[in-house]
């Protein structure tokens, strides 16, 4: 294993500061929560979709509520095809540059689309005051390993790499459906499931409970 990296697994005293969001699983046997960020959207999504399904996997898709706005239908797949969703703002805001009443609305107005009580911050950040007011409404869940795909300086043996060095049991790991980690993602993820299972990892999803019961 090279040597931490703090962009791809941040140090525990970082994590123990947001001891109510969930960083990793305490599981004892090798199973890892596959997560995407930023879609759902027509180019790349339904790629991710038809993997899982041939892999027979499940993972969890925390949306930008536009592109659920602008993309139902492939939104729509995301939850025929068994997967668990998140609200992951409707803009990819970041918290840290907007105030509190903004931000909140923002992540109101994604769930009007993304009816779930699962959160992630966009780039992983928030105010005290944001995280203190949304961990009791929303499982906040952050990442065990990112794997850096949208990463447009790193190669796909460099973000394979990310997965392999640092994956341990319990697991969040984070990759991207958007067009900015395509190239990474369409090389990496089908070599990355590959060797975990070849590890004797399972996967499986974040399950989450619906809040307004409108799917």
């Amino acid at each position: 294993m090279r040597r931490f990296d703090p962009r791809v697994r941040l140090p525990g005293f970082l994590t123990s500061m947001a001891k109510s969001a969930v960083w990793r699983f305490p599981e004892t046997e090798r199973v890892v929560y596959l997560t995407f960020d930023d879609g759902p959207i027509p180019e790349v999504t339904p790629w991710v979709l038809d993997l899982l399904r041939k892999e027979n996997m499940k993972a969890t898709f925390f949306c930008v509520g536009e592109n659920v706005m602008r993309y139902p239908e492939v939104y729509r797949r995301v939850l025929e095809e068994g997967h668990s969703v998140g609200n992951h703002t409707y803009n990819h805001w970041q918290g840290l540059k907007h105030s509190d009443q903004d931000y909140f609305r923002n992540i109101e107005k994604a769930g009007e689309y993304i009816d779930s009580d699962l959160f992630r911050p966009p780039h992983g950040w928030l105010k005290t005051s944001q995280y203190r007011f949304l961990k009791n409404k929303f499982r906040i869940i952050m990442w065990d390993l990112i794997t850096c795909d949208y990463d447009k300086r790193l190669t796909p043996e460099e973000v394979l790499s990310n997965v392999t060095d640092f994956v341990r049991p319990g697991s969040i790991i984070t990759f991207h459906d958007s067009i900015k980690a395509q190239p990474n993602l369409t090389v990496v993820l089908p070599q990355a499931i590959r060797w975990m299972k070849e590890q004797g990892y399972r996967f499986e999803a974040i399950p989450y409970n619906k809040i307004n019961n409108r799917q």
